[in-house]
């Protein structure tokens, strides 16, 4: 079920961004036709609920948390796929991916057929890239706007809020933040070309603001190390165990 509220967030967003909803439908029906057999919901929430659960997006201080990173091997990762090219170089793979595949295509490749679960966002100006996920071993659909047949909306925007909110809508105890800065400087493995930068940072502000209207309504405890959020409690390395 649709997070309550949602239906009203994605009206501001296609309004602000000029983006087609029917596009945006036609892209969810496209990949319910593709995904023959989604990854379960409930093995999802399994995952997730009342678990410790960090979300890693790809700002400018993710390479400042890899070593923390590796010290929770074990707890769920839950990754924007920007930051997955980062995670795998240094010897981590995240337990959940969230694309809307204009990362890192060949990499998404080569841990197609692990454990790791993939949850591929349509929308409009992605249908051309749906049917790279036809063989997935692990992967379920979402969208932004109706749901229909196997497509879930859990809320969300961009890759990394999505994360939050997926971990939010699964009952994630505690979300922890690495990597989410929605500032105005663009992490390296972000795959942001110059001519998209105003429009990435655009979209970066309404990610944040997303996650603070998340947080008024979340019954998750959150959690950032990295830029302040409100409604987030802002905490160091150093002091991150005794917050987990």
């Amino acid at each position: 079920m649709t997070i309550s509220g949602w239906n009203s967030k994605y009206e501001q967003i296609s309004r602000e961004f000029g983006y087609s909803k029917k596009d945006d439908q036609d892209s969810a029906v496209l990949l319910d036709s593709i995904i023959k057999k989604r990854f379960s919901p409930t093995r999802l929430k399994k995952m997730v609920c009342g678990k410790t659960v960090f979300v890693i997006g790809a700002g400018p201080s993710l390479q400042s948390s890899i070593d923390t990173l590796k010290k929770y091997k074990d707890i769920v990762m839950i990754c924007a796929d920007g930051a997955v090219t980062f995670l795998i170089q240094n010897g981590i793979r995240p337990k959940i991916v969230v694309t809307d595949l204009d990362g890192d295509l060949e990499l998404l490749e080569k841990i197609k057929k692990t454990n790791t679960v993939f949850v591929v966002h349509a929308h409009g100006d992605n249908a051309d890239r749906l049917d790279f996920v036809r063989n997935f071993k692990n992967c379920i659909g979402t969208t932004q706007t109706k749901e229909i047949g196997k497509i879930c909306n859990f809320g969300g925007f961009t890759d990394g809020d999505r994360c939050v909110f997926l971990a939010s809508h699964f009952g994630a105890k505690k979300i922890v933040l690495f990597g989410m800065d929605f500032g105005t400087r663009i992490g390296k493995y972000s795959k942001t070309n110059n001519a998209d930068k105003k429009t990435k940072r655009k979209k970066l502000k309404y990610g944040k603001s997303l996650l603070e209207w998340l947080a008024t309504k979340s019954k998750s405890e959150f959690f950032t190390l990295s830029k302040p959020i409100k409604g987030f409690k802002k905490i160091t390395y150093r002091n991150l165990e005794l917050n987990i």
